[in-house]
């Protein structure tokens, strides 16, 4: 995603100057971290769950629907690759994000490691699979917080946070009680459950979440995960019935920057033009145009798949051009698109600890 493009509300036949656009950008990655010794940093996760209330969730874990029972309290990793304690690859200001996200300051970004989804073509997978990542107390991520505000940040934008949600919501308490005031951004891939979304509620003021697939076949192929769609359903109904309706706020420079509300991206696949559109009709004919729809092309083969081998091309821009007209025809006013050189390897971050300075800790 890109700081570029303007926010438009409504779509009409003709696209052009309709929908936000976004172009391209980015860094090559490089992994992050000095190690501690393990048991040290599994004692402090053990003191921070007493402190903020989160054993339980901790010691039998069943945040995501993979229902794993780790205990990671006691250093077991859950099927997000995860402990207890926060791990962590980069914090800083973000511009690829939608533009009413990202405007021209950035979005404050904390790249958090592990996740309960691991898509097979997953463009953060050294991060997602814990191959790099600072380990952080919940009070240094709450110093985390106050600290990208401070660097004029729009947002805190919470990326891959799923597994941390207990520890994520200790820390926000506690760097509002410091004065934490720009909103809050829990971005996600959607394999989620309500009963840990509503740990959030009043906290998260803007939910930007995924709706990967609607079948389960290329959610089981993708990402072992065939009740994907049913899962991600349930999820984003939470997020809506957190945050009902969207509110921008327009600055001094005729930005508008969203300040409540939820954002879903869909990201084109190839040789799934069709499940793409069932996402994109559910998505409208349940909420219409209280959601906003974030349509991608930006699907970059990270590696070279044997068995996948539709996987080992990038998304034609025709295909991609007749899917957004989908959109349009369905009626989907409120939207983003993607335009330009979108699709490259130097979309993804750099995972080299960016603002997690004098944390010199790595998990195991």
């Amino acid at each position: 995603m890109t700081e570029r493009g303007a926010v438009v509300d409504k779509t009409s036949e003709n696209r052009d100057g309709l929908w936000k656009t976004q172009g391209s950008g980015g860094e090559r990655k490089e992994t992050c971290g000095d190690r501690e010794d393990s048991g040290a940093l599994r004692e402090r996760a053990v003191q921070e769950a007493r402190r903020f209330g989160y054993e339980r969730e901790m010691s039998d874990c069943t945040l995501c629907p993979r229902n794993c029972h780790a205990d990671r309290l006691s250093g077991q990793r859950g099927y997000c690759g995860q402990t207890a304690q926060i791990t962590a690859a980069r914090a800083a200001l973000h511009y690829w994000e939608e533009p009413c996200i990202s405007g021209k300051a950035g979005s404050g970004a904390v790249f958090f490691c592990g996740c309960p989804l691991r898509c097979v073509f997953c463009q953060n997978s050294l991060i997602a699979s814990g191959g790099a990542g600072k380990a952080v107390s919940v009070e240094e991520l709450s110093g985390i917080f106050l600290r990208l505000q401070a660097q004029g940040a729009n947002n805190i934008n919470l990326v891959t946070p799923t597994h941390f949600v207990p520890q994520i919501a200790a820390a926000l308490r506690l760097s509002r009680e410091k004065g934490l005031g720009i909103p809050v951004v829990y971005n996600t891939g959607s394999y989620e459950k309500a009963e840990t979304l509503k740990l959030l509620d009043g906290l998260v003021d803007i939910y930007l979440p995924d709706l990967k697939y609607a079948s389960p076949e290329p959610a089981e192929r993708y990402s072992h995960a065939p009740d994907y769609f049913e899962a991600a359903c349930g999820a984003i109904a939470e997020m809506v019935r957190q945050v009902p309706e969207a509110v921008f706020e327009e600055t001094q420079t005729g930005e508008k920057r969203m300040k409540r509300g939820v954002i879903v991206r869909h990201l084109l696949l190839p040789g799934q033009s069709m499940d793409s559109r069932r996402v994109l009709h559910y998505l409208h004919e349940t909420y219409g145009n209280r959601i906003y729809i974030s349509i991608m092309n930006q699907y970059t083969p990270m590696r070279h798949f044997e068995d996948l081998p539709e996987l080992n091309r990038r998304v034609r821009g025709k295909v991609y051009e007749r899917l957004v007209d989908s959109a349009i025809a369905l009626g989907i006013e409120n939207g983003f698109i993607q335009e330009g050189g979108t699709a490259e390897e130097s979309f993804v971050p750099l995972w080299d600890g960016t603002g997690l300075e004098g944390i010199s800790r790595r998990t195991d």
